[in-house]
């Protein structure tokens, strides 16, 4: 049975019951967000598995640590296919994004992966739902330990 607020009558333990719930789930109508991710998944070809994964620290590092925008920043390798990476990033909007992709760091990388890529780059845009835009933020000094 659902709780809610306007419900009655409630007893001592559905209201601590109710207050909990209202403490960990966010109210989405107060806050707009703005916080933005991708996750990209490329493709390469076979024998560039480690150089890809070495070239690709700089950019992640760089996206962390030299972005205001950039509040995630994480490379996958896939367990079941060694050439099949995938990157999760968070930026605070698209002009962050945008600023992403004139970043020194990442043109580095851009330039000395493109040949290994074997296909297209696919990338799915998302809005960040949790945590909050503040949970992001509050995030970011910790993204800094390697």
């Amino acid at each position: 049975e659902a709780l809610t607020p306007n419900s009655s009558p409630l007893t001592p333990r559905q209201m601590r019951r109710l207050n909990a719930i209202d403490i960990i789930r966010p109210t989405f109508n107060q806050e707009v967000h703005a916080m933005i991710s991708i996750f990209v998944t490329i493709r390469i070809k076979d024998g560039y598995a480690d150089e890809f994964r070495e070239a690709s620290f700089g950019d992640a590092q760089g996206s962390v640590r030299d972005e205001p925008g950039c509040f995630r920043f994480d490379i996958l390798q896939n367990d079941e296919d060694s050439n099949l990476f995938h990157l999760y990033e968070v930026y605070a909007d698209s002009a962050a994004l945008d600023a992403h992709r004139e970043a020194p760091h990442y043109k580095k990388w851009r330039s000395s992966v493109e040949h290994m890529f074997d296909g297209d780059i696919e990338r799915v845009a998302m809005t960040t739902i949790f945590p909050s835009d503040e949970g992001w933020r509050a995030q970011k000094p910790h993204l800094l330990n390697w």
